[in-house]
This record gives C-alpha cells, structure tokens and sequence, in this order.
C-alpha cells in the first residue's frame, strides 16, 4: 500500500542515488542562438570548435516550477504552520531568558537572535534552491542539503557529505527529543502545580507515569491527518493561554528599576541557549517551503517568512520584557505559566490550556525524529513485520524522553541545554557553513564568507558556554 506523504514535517533524508548526482550535475547545454552562432565558423563542427569557441553553461532547472503536490500550502497555511512550529515552551519560558540577561540586553539580545536565526533561514532555502536546480530535483530536506552542498563543494571536503548529513540528522534528532523531554517536565510541572491546590501533596514522579501511557498511545498514530484535530486544539489553546498570559503580566507592572538592567557575564550562556531553544524552527522551515502553493512568496521582505518570525520575535520579547518585569528576580524559572496566581480560578485555567497543548503538541514534534530513525531500521525488517516494530520503536522513544524528563525535571535547564547544545548548531552554525560551501567557486564574496564565518562563531561560542553552564546546572542543581 503507498504511503501517505506528509511533507510538512518529515523531509526525506535518503541520500541521492549517487548515479543520478553525477549525471545531473555534468548536464551541460550549448549556449544558442547569436551567441553560438557567433563563436563558429561556418562549416565547423561543435567538436572541431576550440573550447573557447564552444561556449557551454548549466542548464537552468527551475525547481519551484517542477515541483508537483497532491495537497499544496497557501500562504495562509504556511504562516500559521510557522508560527506553530516556533511557539510552544520556548515563549514560555522567555522571561527566565530575561532574568538571565537584564531587561535592556534581553530585550536587545532577543530581537539580535532572531534577525540572525531568520538570515540563517533564507541563506538555507536559498542554497537548498541552488543545489536543486544543479541537481534537477523539486525540493530537498535539511540533511540532503548539506550533504549535497559538500558533495559539489571543495573537493578536499567532498569526502565528508555523508558525514555532515549524518551529524545533521543527529542534531534533528536531539532538538526534537529535547522538546518531547521538555514537554514532558512542562506539563507535569503545570498539572502539579493545580493539583496541590486542592489536594495533598504526592511525589513528582507520579506526574511522569501519569502522563507516560497517554503520551505512547498518541505517538502510536502513525499518520498525520489523525493529529490534525489535535493540532488544531493545541493552537486554540495556545492563543488563549497566552492571551490570558498577558492580561496577568500586563495587570500591575512595577517601574522598571525593580529589575536588572544587565545581569551577570555568568548568565549570558543561559539566555544564549534558552533563546535558542525559543527560536529553533530552521527544522520546519524546508518542508514548509517545499510544501507552498506560491514558493516564490516564502522569500523576500514581506514575504511569509519574514512577516512570520517578525511576529514571533515581537511576541517573544513582549513576553519576555513584561515577563520579567512583572515577577523581577524571585520568579519561579522554567514557565511564566509557573508564576501566575494559582488561588485564582483563571490562574490554574491558564496552566491547565497550555499543559493540554503542550500535551497534543508533543506527537508532532515527536514525526521528526522517528522520520530519520525508523526508515533505516525499517529497511532492515521483514515487512510482516513493518507495523508492530514501528510501535515499539516509537513506544522506546517515548520512554526515552520520559526517562530523561524524570532524571533531569529542571525545566528551564532543559531548555536552556537543547537551545544551546542542539539548536545552535541547526540554526546558526550549519546554514552559514552551507552558503560558504555551496557557493565557494560561484561568486562567493569576501564581505559574505566574513559574515558567515562571524555567524558560526558566534554560534560554536554559545555552543560551547551555553553547553558547559547549563549541563553544570543540571549536575549542581543550582546556578553559576
């Protein structure tokens, strides 16, 4: 039976028949009309002509004209598929950014984040469009861009494409099972929270295992339409979360000199990573523009991307300012959702709409990595038994993130580690090394590969710091 695509969020990430590489990339057209004309004398034959005679160039393959799709995005769809994929936990969590960094840095810092993080977006469509003309292909994934950008790049790095694919599925794989490990922690930390308010208190593990069979059961839909619903709900529940999220932290702010201006160099690596971790939706940006009805809107000034991660850098730093500024340095770190008045009715409604989304948001985080995982797998199993194998594999995952969420239940550590272990290196590291390679015998300037270099610097450097402070966090239980 043919399977479903699902193009929204598991890209393929089978490398390209090598045979087919070679032949795509060595398809060569004359030059015509006047041109050719003009280089030949007449009577001579293309192959007695001298190399300088006989012109030849790329044949120009239009992937976003060949693409061919059973159910394409409007624009429409496309923008709230990417205001889904960027706000979840991480705009949740942006006032503990805020206290790690002061208001004025914070506020800075964040709007700095998300211009790059969105440069980083165009710089990977637009080198994943070039590699699909070279190659003559509608669309790639994240991993067969950068393998094939190495591929056709410097021949001394040609050697390691299939490695760097491999390290990108890595990366896929860790950012999204920390999200389902953070998603974990969140919305046991919330039903907690409402539970203790009229019931006596039980341990924290029983949340965990209270969560754990809904979780495998929901993660054994293996199609996406059946989660359709559930998305839809999450999004619902979403916007009226935060909604009343704002009328909270909007309702008596202090003056601002109640707060830090500037915090701690110590602290800086914690906002890094959990800015990171709010801002790391570079996974969903290939399959949603693959997938658009109109890709040629993707781009540009106003384009939907833009105008999308506008939004959400505006509603990031709103969040985040106000956030801070309403609970200062005592806040309870992890959720703002943590912090709002649990002796009022709307208060535990707010925890409870945000657990639920969380909670039916989990599975479509969940598609990407059993997306890179099981194929291989799966390729090396009987057919008969395709279908129970999936579930356990996808059961074994779904203890995993369960495990760590109970080994490590500091939300905002969590949070801070993906960002700055995982999410630097998908958002900020790997899209400037594409363009440096893609480009490198194309016109690359020097102004360009500074820039590139200047934005995988910075992202190694949060890497590294953002790694180091939040893993000693989570060791010490207790802040730099």
């Amino acid at each position: 039976m043919k399977e479903e695509r699902q193009p929204l969020l598991v890209g393929n990430n089978e490398p390209i028949n090598e045979t087919h590489e070679r032949n795509v990339c060595e398809v060569w057209v004359e030059k015509g009309n006047n041109e050719s004309a003009a280089s030949e004398a007449p009577g001579t034959s293309v192959s007695e002509s001298s190399p300088n005679q006989s012109r030849r160039h790329p044949y120009i393959y239009d992937a976003l004209r060949d693409r061919q799709l059973d159910h394409p995005t409007t624009n429409l769809d496309t923008m709230i598929h990417l205001l889904k994929g960027n706000i979840g936990t991480g705009i949740l969590a942006m006032p503990d950014a805020f206290m790690n960094a002061g208001l004025i840095l914070g506020t800075v810092g964040t709007l700095f984040m998300g211009l790059v993080c969105t440069h980083c977006m165009h710089v990977l469509v637009k080198c994943a469009h070039e590699l699909c003309r070279r190659l003559q292909v509608p669309s790639l994934s994240f991993a067969q861009v950068t393998e094939q950008a190495f591929m056709t790049g410097p021949a001394r790095l040609q050697r390691y494409s299939k490695h760097t694919r491999l390290l990108v599925n890595i990366f896929l794989v860790i950012t999204q099972l920390g999200f389902c490990c953070a998603y974990f922690v969140f919305v046991a930390g919330n039903l907690q929270q409402v539970y203790e308010q009229y019931f006596p208190k039980i341990p924290q593990l029983w949340y965990f295992f209270v969560l754990l069979f809904p979780m495998i059961l929901l993660n054994w839909l293996r199609n996406l339409k059946y989660l359709t619903p559930a998305s839809l709900v999450a999004a619902i529940l979403t916007i009226a979360g935060l909604c009343i999220t704002f009328f909270y932290i909007l309702h008596g702010l202090p003056r601002t000199n109640t707060v830090k201006m500037f915090s701690s160099w110590s602290k800086l690596p914690l906002f890094f990573g959990t800015a990171m971790y709010a801002f790391e939706g570079i996974g969903v940006i290939l399959p949603l523009e693959n997938n658009m009805q109109t890709p040629e809107d993707f781009g540009g000034l106003t384009g939907v991307l833009n105008t999308g991660m506008v939004i959400v850098a505006c509603l990031y730093t709103a969040v985040g300012f106000f956030g801070y500024l309403r609970y200062g340095d005592h806040m309870i770190p992890g959720s703002i959702t943590f912090n709002i008045p649990l002796n009022e009715l709307l208060g535990q409604s707010v925890r409870l709409m945000m657990a639920l989304a969380i909670f039916l948001s989990y599975g479509l985080q969940f598609y990407v990595p059993i997306g890179i995982i099981w194929p291989p797998i799966k390729d090396r199993l009987n057919e008969e038994s395709h279908k129970i194998a999936e579930l356990i594999v996808r059961t074994v995952l779904v203890l995993f993130t369960f495990l760590l969420a109970v080994a490590v239940p500091n939300l905002s550590a969590v949070i801070s580690l993906v960002g700055a272990l995982s999410s630097s290196a998908i958002a900020l590291i790997f899209p400037p090394m594409i363009e440096a390679v893609t480009f490198w015998d194309r016109g690359l300037s020097t102004g360009t590969l500074i820039k590139d270099i200047a934005i995988a610097v910075f992202g190694f450097t949060g890497f590294i710091f953002g790694t180091y402070v939040s893993i000693y966090e989570i060791i010490n239980n207790k802040p730099v």
